[in-house]
């Protein structure tokens, strides 16, 4: 810590924030001002006296990550990243929440220079800077070297209320607590108030005992007071050995004569009259939207010193790649994700000539891809042995041992999925989670962020179909398939076989800007045969030719372990004169991607269309069309075993072959 800020210069940074807070969210008639107007104090102490970042360089490696957990007060990060110099005008400022701004609603990764993180569903902040402060103890255990660590930073947030009320906190702070992560400090904004009123309505829970017998490291100070928010931050910093919590109670609106510590400043303007009267109050003279020359001064000599810090750390870590190569090469290729040039071959020899669940088939391809990425890390919600998703040989990660690449999340669906969102807007790791294809519904609000952050996240879900078959219809999964490709973004594979999951594995390795669902089987499946002279590859077109015919007469197109049902119905129905061809679709938002030439290359118009899945049909439905004939299974399970339901929910080879004749006549 350099020339912080100190406590007269932090009040007027913080009623600086107050007032540009203010005035935005009234500009915008929209928005959240209690928030920012009462964290601001704190906001600035950590900023102005101890977090480490380069507004010049909002990728670097080695800056302290801040999160703003509660990301309805986004004005308050807003305006940190005016004061210290990120790319952020005072017209973004103005035009805040308004179409084409750099400053909507809640901050959005990507959108804003210094966002680290989309924030706004309540929760997710919290278990994303679990997720960076666990990838930040493996890339430090991975680079650092006794004569240089280039790895050194922590992760700090504001989280709130809210946050801490959702049940993801409690999840994510366990895990945490577990792997003593001490890189990691969260101060608590504690105003007691939500949005219905007093946080007493519906909490009454001792919260630091609840984070105290998680392992953490309890403080409680006067969010206002600068000097107890310094120490308390200061001793969360020195407490290496466990993640540390700063409660900090607050005032909602703090400075605001008339809605201080009300619920009516949660969500809404104060109002012009009420803007003017907190001016009043904090002897504020400053006209709206105005940064005074004295803290624009002092920002600046913050940033300058931080600059100074970051150019040291570059000159050391050039000194660090030429005397450590094999580091240097690893690092390269670890934050660029870089993809062998064999590696689709690769994975299809890993595989060659197998057959067998599409769970089993994945875990043999996952094991010659962690030989190949370096990067790739992850684990299950405690079901690796049914997901086949650990990597063999590698270590557990642990407390004080992060040199592992197999991490047990614990039955934590929820912040499994967020913490992989951290890992992997961290940087340097590409992570990996597992459950069962009915779970993740448990997950799905980090799925969504992941999607919408474009983060690359490989979700394996496993056990796909009523064919989990005895343990009933609260394991198996109808709807979920067709719910996930619903999601924008979210790449939904279902392979059917040896071929198809290896090339699902190599397509979710090269998407980048998003995240890859890989739909498998429990059920072991058949190698499908293939036409001569077939390009290996077609799967990655998300839909394909697999078995044709001169002159069809219906096209039958399936996903999954449904593939091997529609080539045994093509040959009942060729044994009765009727000509078929068979369309896998591993991936059907893939396939509609493709040119119009390429798909009625595969679906000739004037050719009659079914479509056969272990689920509901609605995402055939543009494949289709309005004639077309869905053959899956729309209702929940039930317990029985795998074959006898499917011959209870018709969908044996001879009757789907009965339901498509009876369709063509």
């Amino acid at each position: 810590m350099s020339n912080p800020i100190n406590a007269e210069q932090a009040l007027r940074c913080a009623n600086t924030i107050r007032l540009l807070s203010a005035d935005a969210v009234e500009k915008a008639n929209s928005g959240h001002p209690g928030l920012p107007m009462g964290s601001a104090d704190m906001a600035v102490a950590l900023w102005g006296g101890f977090l480490s970042f380069n507004p010049a360089d909002t990728t670097w490696a080695n800056r302290d990550r801040f999160i703003l957990s509660a990301g309805h007060g986004s004005m308050l990060l807003y305006s940190l990243l005016h004061l210290f110099g990120f790319e952020l005008s005072m017209e973004e400022l103005k035009n805040f929440r308004q179409w084409g701004s750099k400053t909507p609603g809640h901050p959005e990764f990507g959108h804003t220079p210094g966002v680290e993180v989309t924030t706004g569903p309540l929760g997710q902040g919290v278990a994303n800077g679990v997720g960076m402060a666990l990838a930040a103890k493996m890339a430090a255990e991975r680079f650092n070297t006794p004569d240089f660590s280039p790895i050194t930073h922590r992760v700090f947030a504001i989280v709130g209320d809210g946050d801490l009320q959702e049940g993801i906190s409690y999840e994510a702070a366990a895990l945490a607590g577990h792997l003593k992560l001490g890189n990691l400090v969260y101060l608590y904004d504690c105003n007691s108030i939500t949005i219905e009123g007093k946080t007493n309505l519906a909490w009454s829970e001792d919260l630091a005992k609840r984070f105290e017998a998680a392992g953490w490291h309890i403080q409680k100070v006067d969010g206002h007071d600068h000097d107890q928010v310094t120490r308390a931050l200061q001793n969360g910093i020195d407490e290496t050995a466990r993640p540390s919590l700063i409660i900090a109670e607050t005032h909602i609106a703090f400075g605001s004569p008339n809605k201080q510590d009300s619920p009516g400043a949660h969500g809404s303007p104060l109002g012009k009259d009420e803007i003017e009267a907190t001016r009043a109050n904090l002897g504020w003279n400053e006209k709206s939207f105005t940064v005074p020359a004295d803290v624009a001064e002092q920002c600046a000599k913050r940033v300058a010193d931080l600059k100074k810090q970051y150019e040291l750390w570059q000159n050391n870590f050039t000194t660090w790649r030429k005397a450590n190569p094999e580091k240097a090469t690893l690092w390269d290729s670890s934050w660029q994700k870089q993809v062998p040039e064999n590696l689709a071959e690769e994975l299809l020899a890993s595989v060659a000539g197998k057959d067998g669940a599409t769970r089993s088939l994945s875990g043999a391809v996952l094991q010659k891809l962690a030989a190949m990425m370096p990067a790739l890390a992850g684990g299950s919600a405690d079901l690796s042995p049914s997901n086949n998703s650990d990597i063999k040989g590698a270590a557990s990660v642990q407390a004080g041992a992060f040199g592992g690449r197999n991490i047990h999340f614990g039955i934590r669906e929820h912040s499994m999925g967020a913490i992989c969102n951290g890992m992997s807007l961290y940087g340097s790791v590409i992570p990996y989670c597992a459950t069962f294809l009915v779970f993740s519904d448990y997950c799905r609000p980090a799925v969504r962020l992941s999607a919408l952050m474009k983060q690359q996240v490989v979700y394996i879900f496993t056990h796909d179909s009523f064919a989990v078959g005895e343990d009933g219809p609260t394991h198996q999964p109808i709807e979920h398939t067709a719910s996930l490709r619903m999601i924008p973004g979210l790449q939904v594979i279902r392979p059917a076989d040896a071929v198809e999951t290896a090339l699902a594995w190599y397509a979710a390795i090269k998407y980048h800007n998003g995240p890859t669902a890989l739909i498998l089987t429990r059920q072991k499946l058949p190698l499908l045969p293939r036409m001569n002279g077939a390009d290996q590859n077609l799967p990655l077109m998300g839909g394909y030719i697999l078995a044709d015919t001169d002159n069809p007469a219906v096209l039958l197109m399936a996903s999954g372990s449904e593939v091997s049902l529609a080539l045994d119905a093509a040959k009942l129905l060729k044994e009765k004169g009727i000509a078929a061809r068979v369309v896998s679709v591993p991936d059907i938002a893939t396939f509609m991607a493709q040119s119009g030439e390429y798909r009625r290359s595969a679906l000739p118009a004037g050719v009659k269309r079914v479509a056969i899945e272990a689920g509901r049909g609605e995402s055939f439905a543009r494949l289709l069309g309005e004639e077309g004939l869905f053959i899956g299974w729309e209702q929940f399970g039930a317990s029985a075993p795998a074959e006898v339901l499917a011959e209870q929910f018709g969908m044996t080879p001879k009757q789907v072959a009965e339901k498509v004749e009876q369709f063509l006549k």
